[in-house]
């Protein structure tokens, strides 16, 4: 088949919004604003797996906290880095970064460069029990990170701060042992209050189980942001009020309901029979879905189109001894037609990804091999990695084993679903039989993902920040195990030493054009080996009721939610 599509491809993309709507137009009209504006109502596509903020790294999680807390940096819609728990952004300039001489590396010759930084916390920053949050949860929090059996996401960050130094209650410098590009942006480094967490922290090993962001979510003293949480209703909702506690201005909302709808489709119909006020476009409608909407309800609803760095992609696992030989990782890539699906299903508005970094951010290599559809190169990689062709079913190995893959993804998120099936019929015509299972997210990512489960392919996305080095999702150090607890998000397994010279390389360079091609040869060898097979670049839409003002996108990994002080119900 040349087309590298099965029949009825594009006519069943066509056919769903006709499905769409008449499974919302049952739903019924909406008032066009709710009926009381001190309650707000958001619709996601995902539950947490964990609210613990440093431990896994599931958007679904980070969206909620969001309203809870506040990171001690964060880049903003402008793409510039902010302060939002401390009071000023450390530089060296204003002197609370010290670049500083240190030891060489023991049976190393030549000194290194470390960075001393000093932050001081908000003023009448408390938790929601009325206890400051000082510097005795940064230490602590410090102490949980650097633990190799905590479990933390961020793992390198903790290691590489050697020392907290204490100044007062709220000012603080930590002292690292690499001086980087990066060294003001501690945006992951989620502060936990010292004294409820210290006793679930006796048992490190344990930690993750006993902590009690999970087992006591509703705990007041756990969060410091405009909202605290009240109410969490596993696989349902969660319920946030504001909080009294909170430092700055008092958000317009008296309470916030976050529902976990994991099927778009039904998430829409919630949406215009009023269950729900707003879609998030971080966890919500997909591109195709999004654009027929507002074709039907813009005299009611705004939709704004994000593009941004969401990155759609298939993590393979390199244990998997099929997917280990790098001729059959391109086989896989140049097998399907991504132009004809991101054409087909979002109007061309979501551009082919080449790579990890997105054409917005200012590192991003315009060189990168295309791996363009070419069915007839995909054929013969997979010959000379010996899966030969035996009659039309899949193909087999000498052994006579057949070259069988599973594909998962999340359930319920009907452009992945579909996407899957694409994915199946194109690499069905090439020889490979591909079967597709899907989880609930908190599961998919919570279990599967995270602790490297899955046996082949699985398909999520990826956010990052601007210039988002990615240590934690290709350093060799950063692959979960259990012996360190499922630490890191390298869910591939990739190992690479020229991978990670180039990420350590990259993070101490501070000059921007040599580090600038350092980015390109990282781009390049990412593009060469293949450890993930890239998708496309997502553009998110948000779903808003004419009312609902003061949402502002960002385009990165840091949520609308850390600035909903500023949402408001104000006359369309």
């Amino acid at each position: 088949m040349n087309s590298g599509r099965r029949p009825g491809y594009a006519r069943r993309y066509r056919t769903l919004p006709a499905v769409l709507l008449a499974l919302c137009a049952a739903a019924g009209p909406a008032p066009a604003s709710p009926p009381a504006k001190d309650e707000l109502v958001i619709g996601i596509t995902q539950f947490p797996a964990t609210l613990h903020p440093n431990i896994e790294s599931m958007l679904a999680k980070s969206y909620v906290l969001g309203m809870a807390r506040r990171p001690f940096t964060a880049y903003d819609r402008d793409w510039k880095l902010t302060c939002l728990l401390c009071v000023t952004l450390p530089t060296m300039e204003n002197g609370l970064a010290k670049a500083v001489d240190l030891p060489p590396d023991e049976g190393k010759t030549g000194g290194r460069r470390g960075v001393e930084v000093t932050y001081t916390i908000q003023p009448g920053a408390r938790w929601g029990d009325g206890v400051p949050v000082t510097t005795k949860d940064v230490v602590f929090t410090w102490e949980v990170g650097r633990h190799p059996m905590s479990g933390v996401a961020a793992a390198e960050f903790y290691r590489r701060v050697t020392r907290v130094e204490v100044m007062d209650d709220r000012t603080f410098t930590l002292h690292a042992d690499k001086l980087t590009f990066e060294f003001a942006s501690i945006g992951g480094f989620q502060l936990l209050p010292e004294h409820l967490e210290r006793p679930a922290f006796a048992d490190p090993e344990k930690y993750r189980h006993r902590t009690l962001f999970d087992t006591d979510p509703t705990n007041p003293g756990l969060h410091f942001g405009p909202y605290r949480i009240v109410e969490v209703a596993a696989g349902s909702h969660i319920a946030l009020e504001r909080n009294p506690t909170w430092y700055g201005p008092k958000p317009a909302f008296r309470r916030i309901v976050v529902r976990a709808i994991e099927n778009t489709a039904a998430l829409e119909a919630n949406l215009l029979s009023g269950a729900v006020d707003y879609v998030a476009g971080e966890l919500g409608l997909s591109l195709d879905q999004a654009l027929a909407f507002e074709a039907r309800h813009r005299d009611r609803y705004d939709v704004v189109y994000k593009p941004g760095l969401v990155y759609e992609h298939i993590d393979l696992n390199l244990d998997n001894p099929i997917l280990a030989d790098r001729r059959v990782r391109e086989a896989l890539l140049v097998a399907i037609d991504r132009e004809k699906l991101t054409q087909t299903l979002f109007g061309g508005r979501q551009p082919v990804a080449r790579g990890a970094v997105h054409p917005l951010d200012w590192v991003h290599a315009t060189d990168l091999p295309a791996y363009a559809y070419d069915p007839k190169r995909a054929a013969a990689l997979l010959d000379e990695a010996g899966w030969t062709r035996r009659g039309s079913g899949p193909r087999q190995n000498a052994a006579g084993e057949k070259l069988v893959l599973e594909l998962m993804t999340t359930a319920g998120n009907r452009t992945r679903e579909l996407v899957q099936q694409v994915l199946q019929s194109q690499w069905r015509q090439v020889g490979i039989e591909v079967r597709l299972r899907n989880e609930p997210p908190r599961v998919f990512f919570g279990e599967t993902v995270t602790k490297r489960r899955y046996s082949a392919m699985a398909m999520f996305a990826w956010l990052s920040a601007p210039e988002g080095v990615p240590r934690t999702t290709l350093h060799s150090q950063s692959i979960p195990r259990a012996g360190n607890n499922y630490s890191g998000q390298n869910y591939t397994g990739y190992a690479s030493p020229e991978m990670d010279s180039l990420i350590d390389r990259i993070e101490v360079e501070l000059d921007r054009e040599t580090r600038r091609r350092l980015w390109h040869d990282q781009q390049q060898l990412y593009a060469r080996d293949l450890p993930v097979l890239p998708l496309y670049f997502r553009a998110d839409p948000f779903v808003l009721p004419k009312w609902l003002k003061g949402v502002e996108p960002t385009g990165h990994q840091y949520p609308t939610t850390l600035w909903i002080e500023n949402w408001r119900a104000a006359a369309p």
